[in-house]
């Protein structure tokens, strides 16, 4: 039997960091939604008790370092699951992006596994699962769109954002979210975004005000250490985005668009000088 799971990337509509926590973590309040790109799972139930993962993309660990052999590890020892899995990474999401496609993938292969062996986890136990493997996961698990705080791993599930195309940007360099965190000093932070602009903009459907309040504190620290992020930024707004902001700690950029016909423009002036360029629909 063979069980088969999508793992789309998230983007934050916006990023704030309240401060350093005394557990080392930083206190975050975020508002991410999911976009229709996506990494593919396959999973197959093996007799021998072991964890096998392949991949066609050949930049991953296919190890104990990879998060999606983390979360069946997991799952495993937690349920004293004895069969061993064979699970097949299809990446379509770029690595070290912004886009938590890592874990994503961790949050299909909770959901996958789940499903292969029958063990009945609701969402919110895999949720709890997946915090132990990483801040981004237990969103991951149900995606939507939702507001989290703490550390990244309480949830609140709201309304889906107005409907638009996502245009995604990553330039040719990757970028470490603990170095970008570690370069943060969260008290020094002068402009917080409004988050709380952000939730009234989704839940009032207004696309035009939810572009005005986009906001990523990290971008302070990624654009200062790598110009190439702040040079697509500028790059996609010159192209005429209505809303551009960087992902997560970066170095992705996507800028939100109202109409179709201003999408080709967009996609074709990025991909003179950037090879991964995605134009896509957010999903509800």
């Amino acid at each position: 039997m063979k069980i088969f799971e999508k793992a789309p990337a998230k983007i934050n509509l916006s990023l704030d960091v309240l401060h350093k926590r005394p557990d080392g973590y930083h206190e975050v309040e975020m508002v991410m939604t999911m976009v229709d790109l996506a990494d593919r799972i396959e999973m197959q139930e093996m007799a021998r008790d072991t964890i096998i993962i392949s991949s066609q993309a050949g930049y991953i660990p296919l190890d104990e370092k990879n998060l999606a052999f983390q979360a069946a590890r997991l799952i495993k020892d937690r349920y004293d699951v004895k069969q061993g899995v064979y699970i097949h990474l299809d990446k379509r999401i770029p690595v070290a992006a912004g886009l938590a496609g890592g874990s994503s993938d961790a949050a299909a292969t909770l959901r996958g596994l789940n499903r292969l062996w029958n063990l009945n986890i609701s969402n919110e136990e895999l949720q709890v699962l997946g915090a132990e493997l990483g801040s981004d996961v237990p969103f991951c698990v149900t995606g939507g769109t939702a507001l989290a705080t703490g550390r990244g791993e309480k949830l609140e599930h709201i309304s889906a954002p107005p409907q638009c195309w996502v245009v995604l940007a990553k330039p040719p360099i990757n970028v470490s979210t603990s170095e970008i965190y570690g370069k943060l000093r969260a008290r020094d932070i002068k402009h917080h975004p409004s988050t709380a602009g952000v939730l009234s903009a989704i839940r009032d459907k207004q696309f035009d005000r939810l572009c005005d309040n986009l906001g990523n504190v990290l971008e302070e620290v990624t654009l200062d250490l790598y110009p190439e992020v702040r040079h697509l930024k500028e790059c996609m707004q010159r192209l005429g985005a209505d809303g551009v902001l960087m992902s997560g700690s970066g170095p992705t950029v996507f800028g939100l668009v109202s109409k179709e016909a201003k999408v080709a423009r967009i996609y074709n002036g990025l991909r003179g000088f950037c090879k991964d360029v995605y134009a896509v629909r957010m999903l509800t």
